[in-house]
């Protein structure tokens, strides 16, 4: 009997002892049926807000690829850049890494890290939360991160090669950013001769998002998105470019022709 009492007095106090890192560390969290939603009291005001446009954002995931997520991840709302900086600097291994303005989020297949949209109009210098489409694209877009992740190959995509174009890519043109107005923008960027010679090199300058969302959206619209769903299990372009039984030079020509007539 002893023995019982004393196991039950442990188990107590590593609850305790648990409990209060958690106090410490400031973190409240929620399970909900995809996901654990981590945040602080900063945010308990804007938190139903957050966890519609999660769920809205993950509607739009399962839609897009008639599929459900294959497991649960975390989402943690940082209350300020400090916070979002340092989970970055242990997560890419980089004690001094300091994020840019513009960065707010990113997603892989077990987590989001997302900078609180309410201080977006403070801490970035190019989001606005009063932008409800915008944000809602920008978090489906990580959403996207997430569920591309888990059937990775690497599923932080720390192990990639030569496809970030396609990891960005996907995103971007699943999300609903890669409107209109960025297939004019490659239009002209055509005429100018502006474009990469290759698509290891989608994924830079000021058109990486047009380019990358583009070309996703050209093998969507060619190939399905059955085929487009099973690339995302990849993580070397000769493999995506051999699954779909093209060259890159014959991708290359075709989605410009492709873009040229949208």
């Amino acid at each position: 009997m002893k023995t019982k009492y004393l196991d039950i007095f442990l188990l107590s106090a590593i609850i305790v002892f648990t409990a209060k890192i958690a106090f410490a560390e400031g973190w409240i969290v929620e399970r909900h049926k995809y996901y654990s939603l981590h945040f602080t009291k900063a945010d308990l005001k804007w938190k139903k807000e957050y966890i519609d446009i999660v769920n809205s954002g993950i509607k739009s995931v399962e839609t897009f690829f008639n599929s459900s997520f294959r497991k649960q991840f975390d989402i943690y709302i940082h209350p300020n850049r400090k916070s979002l900086d340092s989970q970055w600097q242990k997560d890419w291994k980089s004690p001094d890494f300091k994020s840019e303005c513009w960065m707010v989020a990113s997603g892989v297949a077990v987590k989001m890290d997302l900078l609180s949209p309410r201080i977006w109009n403070k801490e970035t210098c190019e989001h606005k939360y009063a932008d409800k489409e915008e944000t809602m694209r920008l978090i489906t877009h990580e959403l996207f991160h997430v569920y591309h992740g888990q059937l990775n190959a690497s599923p932080d995509f720390g192990e990639v090669f030569d496809v970030d174009w396609f990891v960005e890519g996907l995103a971007t043109y699943a999300s609903g950013q890669c409107g209109s107005e960025r297939i004019t923008e490659i239009k002209k960027a055509m005429l100018n001769n502006e474009l990469p010679k290759s698509l290891n090199n989608f994924w830079t300058g000021k058109y990486r998002y047009s380019l990358s969302g583009s070309v996703v959206m050209y093998i969507d619209k060619t190939y399905g998105r059955d085929k487009l769903k099973e690339l995302l299990k990849f993580n070397k372009k000769e493999e995506l470019l051999n699954f779909l039984k093209t060259d890159e030079a014959t991708l290359l020509k075709e989605w410009k022709s492709f873009i040229q007539n949208q």
